[in-house]
Order: C-alpha cells, then sequence, then structure tokens
C-alpha cells in the first residue's frame, strides 16, 4: 500500500478562512469533502485520510501557522512513516497568475516562509510542492497584506472551477507520478 502525505499550508484561525495565503487549506479541504474525509485536529493539525486506486491520502493542514509549516510536515512524515517522495507541499504564489498551477520536485522557497520552514525542517529543497498562483495584484510593499487578504468576488467565481482541477493534479501526483503530473498541470 502506497502512503502519500498532502500538506495544504496555510493559517488557522477564522480570520485567514478565504485568505489567498490559505489556498492549500482550500484544496485540501476540497479534496476531503470530494472524498468524504473529515479532519480531525491532532498534534501539530488537522488530519484526515482516503484511500483512492489503491493508495492512501493522508490530508495535512498544520496547525503551527505558516511561518513553521516544516515542524508538522517533518512530525506526520515520521508518524505514518511516509517517504519524503511520496509528500506533496501545496502553497499560494504571488509570482504566478490566479488560478495557474506550477508543481516541482525541488526549488527554492522563493521568498515563501512556509516553504523556508519546510525547507529547513526536512534539510533540503528536493521535496514536491504545488503552487496555486494568487497573481501579484498589489503595490509595493503591500504583499503581506494582500496575501492575507480575502478573495474578491471575480476569483471567488474563478474557484469554483480551479479547485476541481487542483484536486485533480493532487491526485495525479499519487497516481500518475510526479512527472507525469507536472507534464498535464503544469500551466493549466
Amino acid at each position: 500500500m502506497k502512503k502519500f502525505l498532502i500538506v495544504g499550508l496555510g493559517n488557522i484561525g477564522s480570520d485567514y478562512t478565504d485568505t489567498r495565503h490559505n489556498i492549500g487549506f482550500q484544496i485540501v479541504n476540497e479534496l476531503a469533502n470530494d472524498h468524504d474525509a473529515k479532519f480531525e485536529t491532532e498534534k501539530l493539525g488537522d488530519i484526515t485520510s482516503f484511500r483512492f486506486k489503491g493508495r492512501t491520502f493522508v490530508l495535512l493542514k498544520p496547525s503551527t501557522y505558516m511561518n513553521l509549516s516544516g515542524k508538522a510536515i517533518k512530525y506526520w512524515m515520521t508518524k505514518e512513516k511516509i517517504p519524503l517522495e511520496n509528500v506533496l507541499v501545496i502553497t499560494d504564489d504571488v509570482n504566478i497568475d490566479f488560478g495557474m498551477i506550477r508543481i516541482k520536485t525541488k526549488g527554492s522557497a522563493g521568498g515563501h516562509n512556509g516553504l523556508k520552514d519546510t525547507e529547513a525542517k526536512l534539510g533540503t529543497q528536493k521535496y514536491n510542492r504545488f503552487r496555486f498562483g494568487v497573481g501579484g495584484n498589489y503595490a509595493k510593499g503591500r504583499q503581506v497584506e494582500y496575501v492575507l487578504g480575502k478573495w474578491n468576488k471575480d476569483e471567488e467565481s474563478q474557484l469554483i472551477e480551479r479547485l476541481p482541477i487542483a484536486t485533480k493534479a493532487v491526485l495525479s501526483f499519487a497516481t500518475d507520478g510526479i512527472q507525469n503530473t507536472m507534464n498535464n498541470f503544469n500551466g493549466k
């Protein structure tokens, strides 16, 4: 039985619900809903799992806040005995157009604090990451305000189409492999 850890990055609390920075939470929530999986609060995060095509998907929403996400990822990888190549970290990216997907097997944190901490805790830049574009439509010096801001009406309506594509990409990661997933979903 192959097991995969799918980590949606975000911040806990109602102040952060439906913000651009919490797209990782939104994607794993959508995936859990699609598979009737219910999250439970456990050590360092909310966790659930489901089976699909002979694979077990362990979904994690760290409760450590974005900047300390790596601690939760490392803990659950160890607890669930999931190898690094079976981990996928989902996050927002202001350098990608809204709704676009970019999946990679390695790379820099690109200024993203959640990815910086993940890299530090895992001791490598070589881990799978799924960046969901939130666009960069903000004034200079206003990035924090922008990513912690709520989706606007136009973005909300487009998310209805984009979230199912994102969940298909996550399922593909575990069933079709990272290379096929990158070929089929990057830039879409």
